[in-house]
């Protein structure tokens, strides 16, 4: 889990609570470092606070798309909420809160893992469309089609992208992208070290 909110003391406590609770949890204070960790990594869920020192929250909200984002805000008004849901944000808590209660909701919108979809335009899981790239597209309908083989990374620069050439950092960073958009399904595509990835619908990780 990504915790974001710039109070210490409500990140400190809540982020305790969560870790007893059994999450694993990252915490950021600010909009850029919330929008770095994102990039690089792969969270179940956000819980975003929307007053950051740097820049709007809906920002951060809009970036983190499609992770499932809870929102905490001491902003009572109708349009902040509506606002948040636009954005994508699956729930709304208005602080002060009890992290009992969010720890509930988190556990409500705690997902289990659902179909995955690949046609030759568009994916889509447990029925929401996936935001693939056509490179990320073709990488994963290269692996879905070979489901439990481990690919090499030139073999799938070849299938997947015509061209095997590619340096291998290029078919690394379309798998490190196309993980984060499968949110919490992120360990279907599975790296099989010392060779490449493989496309595993468990989600787990390991040789082929």
């Amino acid at each position: 889990m990504l915790l974001v909110d710039d109070d210490a003391k409500v990140a400190d406590s809540l982020g305790r609570a969560l870790t007893d609770a059994g999450f694993e949890v990252v915490c950021c204070a600010d909009g850029v470092s919330a929008l770095t960790q994102l990039d690089v990594g792969v969270f179940d869920v956000v819980v975003l606070d929307l007053g950051l020192p740097d820049m709007s929250g809906f920002e951060v909200l809009a970036a983190a798309r499609p992770q499932r984002v809870i929102v905490l805000s001491a902003r009572p008004e109708l349009d902040a909420r509506l606002q948040a849901f636009r954005e994508g944000a699956v729930d709304y808590v208005q602080k002060p809160f009890w992290a009992e209660e969010l720890i509930a909701r988190l556990r409500l919108h705690d997902p289990s893992p659902g179909d995955l979809v690949v046609s030759a335009t568009d994916a889509s899981l447990a029925g929401r469309r996936l935001a693939l790239t056509g490179a990320e597209l073709a990488v994963l309908r290269a692996l879905v089609e070979r489901p439990g083989r481990a690919l090499r990374r030139e073999q799938l620069a070849d299938l997947a992208l015509g061209d095997p050439t590619l340096s291998p950092r290029t078919v690394d960073s379309h798998v490190a992208h196309l993980r984060r958009k499968l949110g919490p399904d992120a360990g279907r595509v599975a790296t099989v070290w010392g060779i490449g990835y493989a496309y595993r619908p468990g989600g787990e990780e390991g040789p082929a």
